[in-house]
């Protein structure tokens, strides 16, 4: 078992390559028959028939199978898969030596930093989250997702400012699906770049040995960012610098600052508390005047974790105008002499507001590694719901708002409210948005209680729904539950889309609630004085002229015990501001009312966009084809044919959530019905150990492959808007010489 992953065992004696798919591992039976089917004859080197015609605009490669030594570079993929995977960089030969390849592609976020309010840049304490687990790249190193039964996830993005991704290599790159995801919430990446024990020591001596050499590092690490799309750096050095060496060091800091800042909006460069101005590796837990020239070099000083608060009483006076620059440094594992941590991590928080510094919180994977993994969504929200009165939350500025509350790992992949896929998946780049989490059930009984979480167990969209769970006291009518917080000037008109069910005996109704500001001269910096209202629009009728053009983008579609309402809203000159469902009691009464409501989707979009023409794909490709014989999967007395190849196309950047990519057999010993393979995040994707028919004496066999785009507004492009590349591939054919060996 590696990475959560179960692996088939494969043979180079038939002529392919080793390695394995994602199905279960054969016992010694297995491994003994497929080595008997390997000894079969095969075909050797020669030409291909001659291939029918196709009409001249479908797109072809012509492929003959060989079977040959792996062509793929081992940074950028699974050896045992070809799937493209991401990766670190673990010398100073490798990082500055890098550069971009075609392969880097699959690496590049696509989801650009979204708006948010207050902007990272403003002088309120931030929280930043140290992601550091099992030594960085687990699951969430498979681009395209990974089949695993638990993996790690995180989903209260609103709640946090800055995410940093932690591993014990040189540089490390964040994974592409954990800069999707925070992008997607208005959270900015960072990446580590890391020199500890002796061999950290000798390659400061190196790159920091003089202007040309820490400038040659600097520029590569501002590329790095820029290339794969992420928000800047943590420089932690831990280990000791001699004197020539620490005296470059603020001029480093300098010099990375002012070119990622040029080369990256918004982005940021911050120190860890190790290292002394004298050179001398001593953590101080605090900013001081022995380490205060590293944090005026650049955006920020990350503490060490073993203060207490005296710590920061002095540190008040050392930074008075920087204290939102200060991140007091959390261990969640409470290692060491420290405050808080592990589910009292709350209490470090509170004397760290009480301040006013900053907060970095390092390792909350620790609910994942130290409880019971089945258990962690639970353990999840009781670890930051314990710490939701110490963190500001942050809007997001973005329409179209397009949420089915996926968190990016399941048991079940769900498409309009049905499963499409029964296994157990993992990937973050396929997260949605996730709403403000309430857990009120400690609170009075007589005040009622709502709980909000994420559940697996049904689905509209994606892996997961929202369960709202909860008590109507029986001195109220009804209970508005806030879900979003969103700053958005709105367009002339709103179309707003509703997907619910309730469930059990729940005699409520529910209606979604939007406060705004009637702001026509209004900007994001003072609308404390605007009045707010706040609306509940009433459903549209299915006769209405904008609900049949709605239906008529969604496609078809059956509920199944889900209800859906549309709305529309005019709001010329406001802005919107927070999403709320309402749930209220049919009757009233003296008596308090349950209610379990599961929402399944939420799209908050301007009506313009309802009658947007969908651009199509263009230039389907294929490159970097691998074929291989495997054990079959149906049959495990014959050897099967599997083929990898990576599908490229262009889109227009932006304009979609993701594709979901398609194949059927065209002229094989028979045609099938197009199936899906996967989704993909990118323009790019790889496909991995598909089966396919083999060429039967010397014809051809014909696959197609379908790209289908899902625009950002959730709606699923026409089929005469997909891209289609067809594969036509044959096996060699034999001579006469060759058969009478």
């Amino acid at each position: 078992m590696e990475g959560g992953r179960e692996r088939e065992l494969d043979t180079r004696e038939a002529g392919g390559r080793e390695t394995g798919g994602k199905r279960e591992r054969g016992d010694n039976e297995d491994k003994a028959k497929l080595r008997e089917l390997a000894k079969l004859p095969r075909t050797e080197k020669s030409s291909i028939t001659p291939f029918m015609d196709l009409p001249v605009d479908r797109q072809v490669v012509s492929q003959l199978v060989q079977f040959k030594p792996f062509p793929l570079q081992g940074r950028h993929y699974d050896l045992d898969t070809t799937e493209p995977i991401s990766f670190s960089l673990k010398s100073l030969e490798e990082l500055l030596s890098w550069k971009p390849s075609d392969a880097d592609a699959f690496n590049i976020a696509t989801t650009p930093l979204a708006g948010r309010q207050p902007p990272l840049q403003s002088s309120r304490p931030k929280t930043l989250v140290c992601h550091d687990m099992m030594g960085g790249y687990q699951e969430d190193r498979f681009i395209q997702g990974a089949e695993a039964e638990t993996a790690f996830s995180f989903y209260h993005w609103q709640y946090i400012d800055i995410f940093t991704y932690f591993s014990h290599n040189l540089v490390t790159v964040p994974p592409v699906c954990w800069t999707n995801a925070a992008h997607r919430h208005g959270v900015s990446v960072l990446g580590t770049f890391i020199t500890e024990w002796t061999d950290g020591a000798k390659i400061c001596e190196s790159f920091l040995a003089g202007d040309s050499s820490f400038r040659a590092v600097a520029d590569k690490l501002v590329q790095i960012a820029q290339y794969y799309g992420f928000d800047g750096w943590l420089i932690n050095i831990e280990n000791m610098l001699s004197e020539s060496a620490v005296k470059n060091t603020p001029s480093f800091l300098r010099y990375l600052t002012y070119r990622m800042h040029r080369g990256v909006p918004e982005s940021l460069i911050i120190w860890y508390d190790s290292v002394l101005e004298t050179g001398e590796l001593k953590w101080q837990n605090e900013l001081n005047e022995k380490n205060s020239v590293f944090f005026d070099s650049c955006d920020g000083i990350f503490t060490n974790y073993n203060w207490m608060e005296d710590h920061l009483e002095r540190m008040v006076s050392q930074a008075p105008k920087r204290l939102a620059d200060v991140y007091v440094g959390v261990d969640v594992f409470a290692r060491g002499d420290v405050i808080g941590g592990k589910f009292d991590t709350n209490k470090a928080l509170q004397l760290i507001r009480k301040h006013s510094f900053s907060a970095a919180i390092f390792a909350p994977g620790w609910v994942y590694e130290c409880n019971e993994k089945k258990d962690f969504r639970q353990h999840q929200g009781k670890f930051w719901s314990l710490l939701f009165e110490y963190l500001p939350t942050h809007s997001v500025c973005v329409l179209p708002f397009v949420t089915s509350f996926c968190q990016g790992f399941g048991k079940h992949m769900y498409s309009k409210g049905k499963v499409e896929e029964v296994k157990n998946w993992f990937n973050l780049s396929a997260q949605e948005l996730q709403p403000l989490f309430v857990d009120m059930r400690s609170e009075a009984v007589e005040n009622g209680w709502v709980w909000t979480r994420g559940c697996p167990e049904d689905a509209w969209n994606g892996g997961s729904s929202l369960l709202v769970e909860g008590v109507i006291p029986a001195s109220r009518s009804n209970v508005s539950v806030r879900l979003f917080s969103v700053r958005v000037p709105a367009p002339p008109k709103i179309f707003i889309s509703f997907i619910y069910k309730l469930e059990g005996v729940s005699d409520v109704k529910v209606a979604l609630e939007f406060k705004t500001h009637h702001a026509p001269f209004c900007s994001f910096a003072d609308i404390t004085a605007i009045p707010a209202s706040s609306l509940r629009p009433e459903p549209l009728s299915e006769q209405d002229s904008m609900m049949q053009q709605f239906t008529q983008r969604c496609g078809t579609w059956t509920l199944e015990g889900w209800q859906s309402r549309c709305f529309l809203l005019e709001l010329e000159g406001c802005l919107l501001e927070d999403i709320f469902v309402n749930i209220s009691q049919v009757r009233p009464d003296e008596q308090e009312g349950h209610f379990r409501l599961r929402i399944g989707e939420v799209k908050v979009l301007d009506a313009e966009s309802l009658f947007t023409a969908q651009p199509q794909v263009q230039n389907p490709s294929m490159s970097d084809v691998v074929w291989r014989r495997g054990m079959g999967v149906a049959d495990r007395n014959t050897l099967q044919l599997y083929l990898n190849a990576t599908l490229h196309w262009s889109y227009p950047a932006h304009h979609a959530s993701h594709f979901r990519v398609h194949w059927r057999k065209l002229r094989c010993p028979e045609k099938e019905r197009v199936v899906l393979i996967g989704r993909a995040y990118a323009s790019i994707y790889r496909v991995v150990d598909l089966a396919v028919p083999d060429a039967v004496d010397g014809d051809p066999c014909w696959l197609e492959f379908l790209v289908q785009p899902v625009t950002k507004e959730g709606f699923a492009v026409p089929e005469s808007e997909w891209g289609r590349l067809t594969l036509r591939y044959a096996e060699p054919i034999l001579s006469e010489a060759d058969k009478s060996v």
